[in-house]
């Protein structure tokens, strides 16, 4: 098996994706994704190999993606948008040998330091990319299930990112257990809008890989406009909607639009973070729109429950899909009695195969007989129907997007003014959250709000920086010098 071969077997003449309003075929895909094999290989590319992808969504990614996996070697999405520091960082945690940018990721990329990824081969900037789609084509590469695909950075349930390690049966697992719930099988028909980022998981294997798995069309959008989005909405016939909270509270309350702008969305979904209730409530009032919530998290590949096809409860994550078992395990490591609340343990195919070079970390998310710690917090009804009622310690979603405290604090560290910090989310009417920080200034030094933000923007993702610092006499720290970021929040 590979994974790239979702995208096989489908018409020649049917639309896979609409990329900067430029449709490409199946049989246009295939041809370029065969070429780039071929030139990946000219590359000295072989299987095993970690290539990353740099890249907005667009035509370059998904070409890259598919060619990456079908020449047996293992793709890395990484944000276009992360400055050079942070995709050093990244390239050199999975010893990187080919990066391919796409135009939004190249001028990142271009700067990465040599030295400080040793690994590093060959860094394909655009011109280049289009060059090796010219090459002679190459066929594709047999995998087992269980050899390596993604490498995905996250934090699991705290701490700074760590690579997940997603093998090509965990991936088409997921596939195959969203395919198997009733009402929600992506046909050939469908017409999935594309603006969830492919280098997440939930854009990779639910967006992107569901739809090419189902012969259907994915309209990418590199950003996201609620204006033009209708249009694309309404021109293309959109017919699979998934979104994180923040693109639905933009329409939710936008002014003047139609009441008939999703008239032909069968099925509209939300992730990665909480949807505030009064958000489904307007979407289903205004124009008709039922939204049904999900939960998932990368190391599942990422769907673990869903509410599509079932009875809709507002708050509810639904329940677990086809082929995936849960338990709710309360403090004693036992099940939680019905009502009550427990940590949510996953078990399934889907379930990730480890940390990359990190056993102690993978030895705590994953027990011996396999069940993924998920470390949120559960409680399930008469009806098993799931409702999230706490999540990973110190956690925060910003727009759909995981942020862990560890990683800006190390951010603002390194800056030498920065003698102390601590980070907490914070609510936020548009983002669902934001980042707060508590810095302790250094003796001597003289620093300001505003540096701190931009020094940060240098070392991670734009949206994993503070948007407001409070500078502090101390850190609040209990008996054994643990951070009371309780205290902080309240």
């Amino acid at each position: 098996m590979n994974l790239a071969a979702i995208a096989d077997g489908h018409p020649d003449d049917a639309v896979a994706f609409v990329s900067r309003g430029k449709p490409t075929t199946y049989g246009e895909l295939g041809r370029q994704v065969s070429a780039l094999r071929g030139g990946l290989g000219g590359l000295g590319v072989q299987a095993g190999d970690r290539v990353a992808i740099v890249c907005a969504n667009n035509r370059y990614f998904v070409v890259s993606y598919l060619a990456v996996l079908g020449c047996g070697a293992v793709a890395v999405p990484l944000n276009p948008s992360s400055p050079t520091a942070e995709l050093e960082h990244e390239l050199a945690a999975v010893d990187a040998s080919v990066v391919l940018a796409g135009p939004t990721g190249a001028t990142a990329v271009s700067g990465v330091d040599r030295d400080r990824v040793r690994s590093l081969r060959h860094v394909v900037l655009p011109d280049e990319l289009e060059e090796l789609l010219a090459s002679e084509p190459a066929p594709l590469v047999e995998r087992a299930p269980g050899d390596l695909a993604v490498l995905t950075f996250t934090a699991g349930t705290g701490g700074s990112p760590k690579a997940a390690m997603l093998t090509h049966g965990n991936l088409h697992a997921n596939i195959r257990q969203l395919q198997a719930i009733p009402d929600r099988t992506v046909h050939a028909t469908d017409v999935t809008y594309g603006v969830l980022p492919l280098f997440h998981i939930f854009g990779l294997n639910i967006v992107l890989g569901l739809t090419l798995s189902g012969g259907a069309t994915v309209i990418l959008a590199e950003r996201f406009d609620p204006v033009s989005a209708l249009d694309s909405i309404r021109d293309h016939g959109v017919t699979i909607l998934p979104g994180a909270p923040p693109m639905w509270s933009a329409w939710a309350t936008m002014p003047g639009v139609p009441p008939d702008a999703f008239a032909k969305v069968r099925i509209a979904a939300s992730g990665a973070s909480r949807l505030p209730p009064e958000t489904a409530a307007a979407m289903r009032e205004r124009f008709g729109v039922a939204i049904a919530e999900g939960y998932g998290l990368t190391e599942a590949s990422p769907t673990v429950t869903s509410s599509v096809g079932g009875e809709l409860h507002d708050g509810s994550i639904g329940r677990p899909i086809p082929g995936v078992e849960i338990r709710l395990v309360d403090a004693e490591g036992e099940d939680a009695f019905l009502g009550d609340p427990g940590e949510i343990w996953v078990r399934g195919p889907n379930v990730f195969a480890g940390y990359w070079n990190d056993e102690a970390a993978t030895r705590l998310a994953l027990t011996e007989d396999g069940w993924l710690r998920t470390g949120d917090i559960a409680v399930a009804d008469d009806h098993g129907n799931l409702r999230i009622v706490d999540r990973a310690k110190d956690l925060i979603i910003v727009s759909g997007f995981n942020v862990y405290p560890a990683e800006v604090e190390e951010a603002l560290l390194e800056h030498p003014g920065v003698e102390a910090v601590a980070v907490v989310g914070v609510e936020h009417p548009h983002t669902g959250e934001a980042v707060k920080a508590y810095v302790v200034v250094g003796a001597g030094q003289h620093v300001d709000e505003e540096t701190l933000i931009e020094f940060c923007a240098t070392r991670i993702a734009r949206y994993k920086c503070p948007s407001k610092i409070l500078f502090v006499e101390e850190i609040p720290q209990g008996l054994a010098g643990k951070v009371l970021r309780r205290h902080l929040r309240d």
